[in-house]
């Protein structure tokens, strides 16, 4: 049963941050490197239930870990964008052929 929970755990916050790293690729223009957008945006996107849950910072977390995201404070807020350095990286994640 836990093995379960927890597989389902990890798929759904797998989902989330394949979510979030495609929502920054198709915005006009792409969120890649100097391009960014407000953090807050990309919660946007997910159903009501999962904004602000612990699940969605986690994803979050681990996208700035494996250097996926760049964050940077701007006019007040935090941005984010892509880190064209991991594009490589990126794609495969996704499972899209490189680019």
């Amino acid at each position: 049963m836990f093995l379960r929970f927890n597989l389902k755990k990890i798929m759904e916050k797998r989902a989330i941050q394949e979510k979030f790293l495609r929502k920054l690729m198709s915005m006009k223009p792409p969120k890649w490197g100097k391009s960014h957008t407000e953090e807050k945006n990309l919660v946007k996107g997910l159903p009501s239930h999962l904004r602000g849950t612990k699940i969605v910072e986690q994803a979050l977390k681990e996208l700035y870990q494996r250097e996926f995201l760049i964050k940077s404070k701007k006019t007040g807020e935090w941005h984010i964008s892509l880190n064209p350095q991991k594009k490589k990286e990126i794609y495969r994640f996704l499972g899209l052929p490189p680019k």
